[in-house]
């Protein structure tokens, strides 16, 4: 019968090494999806400021008048230049569905750039269109994001 005891200490062993390295893999994988949320809430918040700053700088070029044209277009170009970083952030690092809704957005607020730089005011059909459109694709990558981020989910 020592034979039995030691096999029930055997198997024991290998029931509590088991399930400690399940619990362990478990904690892993929860704190790695975790850090992974934690990384694009930042990221997305960035992105989301650095269009909003742009979009402001816009809003103010379309309202201005007397501008020379080079200084406004420089003006236009340089308060989109921020964005083409966290752009390449959003490539590496958003899930496939907020990436492409990002791309999106930035090619609508880059059309409005585009026409702050070339002096369209604010009240002009063509801005308020850019504009509508922009405003239209943000919401839509706004949804994404909360979807992605499951900020839409009921706690469990």
């Amino acid at each position: 019968m020592p034979w039995m005891t030691l096999a029930s200490a055997v198997v024991g062993a290998l029931i509590a090494t088991a399930s400690a390295a399940l619990l362990d893999r478990t904690r892993w994988h929860r704190d790695k999806d975790e850090r992974l949320i934690t990384a694009r809430r930042a990221l997305y918040s960035e992105y989301l400021a650095c269009l909003s700053q742009a979009r402001n700088a816009f809003r103010s070029l379309a309202r201005t008048d007397g501008l020379d044209p080079t200084e406004r277009e420089n003006a236009a170009r340089d308060s989109f230049a921020p964005c083409y970083g966290v752009r390449y952030q959003m490539a590496v690092t958003a899930a496939p569905e907020v990436f492409a809704a990002s791309e999106y957005v930035f090619r609508r607020l880059r059309d409005v750039r585009d026409l702050a730089a070339v002096g369209t005011r604010a009240d002009d059909e063509a801005y308020a269109r850019g504009r509508a459109e922009y405003e239209t694709a943000l919401s839509q990558l706004v949804d994404a994001m909360r979807l992605g981020l499951g900020a839409d989910r009921t706690p469990v």
